[in-house]
Formats: C-alpha cells, sequence, structure tokens
C-alpha cells in the first residue's frame, strides 16, 4: 500500500476517533451530575477508580506501541488463547494506542478532574466550609488527582514499556473473549 493511502487511512480514522470522543466526553463528564447524589467519602472512590482507569489503558496503549509480534506469533503457532488477537493488536498499535490512551485515557484524566472538583464541593458543603476554605478544598482534591494521575500514568507507561509482552496478551484475551462469546442457540422443538 502506498504512503499516501496510508496515511489518508490514518486520517479517516484519526476524524472517525475524534468525532466518537465528542459525545463519548459529554456523556461522562455529564456523569458527574450524579455525584450529587453520592456522599462524598464514595466521590473519593470514584475519582480513584476513574484515575485508575485512565492508567489502565494508557498502559495499555503503551504497551501496543512497545510490543514485537514474534512473541505472539510463537503463541498462535501453540495455540495459545489470545495470541492471534495480541498479533492484531500489535499490527493495530498505532490505532490502539490511539483509542486507548488518547481517546478513554484522556477522557478519563478530564473526568478525573472533573469528579474531584465536584466531590470538593460535597466535602466542603458537608464541614459548612465558605470562601476561600471552600475553595481551598476543591483546589487541593483536583491538585491530588492530577498527581495521583500523573504518577499512576507514568508508572503504567514504565511497566507497558518494560513488560508489553504479556500486557498486550492479557488485553488480547480479555478482547477476545468478550468478542467470541457464544450466542445461546434456540432450541427447535417440533410439535
Amino acid at each position: 500500500m502506498k504512503k499516501s493511502n496510508q496515511f489518508r487511512r490514518a486520517l479517516k480514522f484519526i476524524l472517525l476517533v475524534t468525532l466518537i470522543s465528542i459525545p463519548l466526553s459529554g456523556a461522562f463528564d455529564t456523569a458527574t451530575v450524579f455525584l450529587d447524589a453520592v456522599p462524598w467519602y464514595f466521590g473519593i472512590f470514584i475519582v480513584i477508580f476513574i484515575v485508575f482507569i485512565g492508567a489502565f489503558f494508557d498502559m495499555i496503549g503503551v504497551a501496543a506501541a512497545a510490543a514485537e509480534e514474534p512473541p505472539f506469533h510463537a503463541m498462535a503457532s501453540k495455540r495459545v488463547f489470545g495470541a492471534k488477537m495480541a498479533v492484531k493488536i500489535v499490527r493495530n498499535a498505532e490505532r490502539v494506542a490511539s483509542v486507548c490512551s488518547d481517546v478513554i485515557g484522556d477522557i478519563a484524566g478530564v473526568l478525573s478532574g472533573a469528579t474531584a472538583l465536584a466531590v470538593g464541593e460535597q466535602v466542603a458543603m458537608a464541614f459548612g466550609l465558605e470562601g476561600w476554605a471552600e475553595e481551598c478544598v476543591s483546589i487541593a482534591l483536583t491538585v491530588l488527582a492530577t498527581a495521583l494521575t500523573i504518577g499512576a500514568k507514568a508508572l503504567g507507561k514504565t511497566i507497558a514499556v518494560y513488560f508489553p509482552t504479556p500486557i498486550v496478551l492479557m488485553a488480547a484475551k480479555v478482547l477476545e473473549s468478550f468478542l467470541n462469546r457464544k450466542k445461546p442457540q434456540k432450541i427447535n422443538r417440533r410439535r
């Protein structure tokens, strides 16, 4: 395939990912509104969960870019479950990294900040804080969420660079399990 065709194909994918990210980020950001119905201490766990989801998908994206095909070909020849899917992931590393790191990872990063801000407001209300004290609590929780996001993503990327093969194989096994679920077969009963 010519480089110009590959470039056009890449541009189409970039446009698609950009368009898909608009409703996704809108839906997830709107979900922060529902935090008002949750106590602030549960909200903190939700922030931590969102941070680790973002770091996890960021790790998968980097592992896909860092992995090489030969180990997966060897596994596929031994019929290791997920190996064929792992080859597909590595061959499409650019797309996998874009979806996992840029779409899911970045949306989770923004969402964790927005969620931390909402939780900060809940904490301030719960303790009757107003004015600067209220702002300081919101800023502190947002700063902590940002620092946790940066640290978790840095750790995930480091692990992904040093151990891409098991990470990609694990992701491939999960993806293959999800995609190859057998649908229940209808039972034909004759009367």
